[in-house]
């Protein structure tokens, strides 16, 4: 039986749909059958439903974008941050291990030597560096109140991409942002970062933090080519000139864009597709449901 926290979200429907697939037992409480906060009332309902594990997707992003955690600090404190440590004391009351969804926002760039950042480098994109989003700033704070955790596995989500059309997927925001940033980045395909995440409970993989993203990296330009070959869309995509133009132009906080590697994962058992194969998957699928 697992627990999932924040199971109508555009995450949590997607572990929802993966455990029905899987036929695992779970239950997923809202809100307002049970206070996230009050670790007291969920620890209860963990002994009560005989959890073996809870997986919490619950957290605050801010609408439409993270621009919006800039005017809402207080929600977004609490949803990445203060949430995160009353989970963990529930999680500890009831004995019961448990899996966080966290952010490869928390970096910027990549390493010194030129490769992606591994589990063991500390977040470049945070409060403590000083340069980054309120958002991420949070969910920095979030994997410093588990640091210490021993029961718990940290999966860092990095933005999100599936077949199906969606505010939060990435493919749908370059189809219809007007101009885009070129940067490059790590991605996770939602179905494959599901997967990964209930194959590190049911495999037994060591607790710690796992960069949950699909193997490599690509460029804002490479996946609109993509998406050209793929969909045809009938627009025209224009990019901005640098990153200072997007910043004073589209943007009210500064963006991570970094490079993960997920070499920790993959040596733990857990398969990852490369990340071109995941999108083009992706708008193969996207158009075979256009099409019907």
């Amino acid at each position: 039986m697992i627990v999932l926290l924040g199971g109508s979200g555009y995450v949590g429907h997607a572990f929802q749909e993966e455990l029905n697939r899987r036929g695992i037992p779970h239950v997923a409480p809202r809100r307002v059958e049970c206070d996230y906060y009050d670790s007291s009332k969920l620890a209860r309902l963990l002994r009560d439903s005989g959890a073996e594990y809870l997986v919490n997707c619950a957290g605050f992003t801010g609408k439409p974008n993270v621009d919006a955690c800039e005017t809402q600090k207080t929600e977004c404190l609490n949803g990445n941050a203060i949430l995160v440590g009353r989970i963990r004391e529930a999680c500890e009351s009831a004995g019961i291990p448990w899996g966080h969804v966290s952010s490869g926002c928390i970096f910027t760039g990549r390493r010194p030597d030129g490769n992606g950042f591994d589990e063991s480098d500390a977040p470049n994109f945070s409060f403590r560096t000083n340069n980054c989003s309120f958002y991420s700033g949070t969910k920095a704070l979030g994997e410093e109140i588990l640091s210490d955790c021993e029961t718990c596995h940290v999966w860092r989500l990095r933005i999100p991409f599936d077949h199906r059309d969606s505010s939060r997927n990435y493919l749908s925001k370059l189809m219809r942002y007007q101009r885009l940033l070129d940067a490059e980045n790590s991605l996770s395909h939602l179905g494959d970062f599901v997967s990964a995440c209930l194959d590190c409970w049911l495999q037994k993989v060591p607790f710690g933090i796992y960069n949950t993203t699909n193997t490599g990296f690509v460029t804002t330009r490479q996946v609109v080519e993509l998406i050209q070959e793929h969909l045809r869309p009938d627009r025209h995509f224009d990019f901005f000139e640098s990153e200072e133009e997007f910043m004073a132009k589209a943007a009210a906080t500064p963006r991570s864009n970094c490079v993960l590697d997920n070499s920790k994962l993959v040596q733990a058992g857990v398969a990852m597709r490369p990340v071109e194969v995941a999108i083009v998957d992706s708008l193969r699928k996207w158009e075979e449901e256009r099409r019907g």
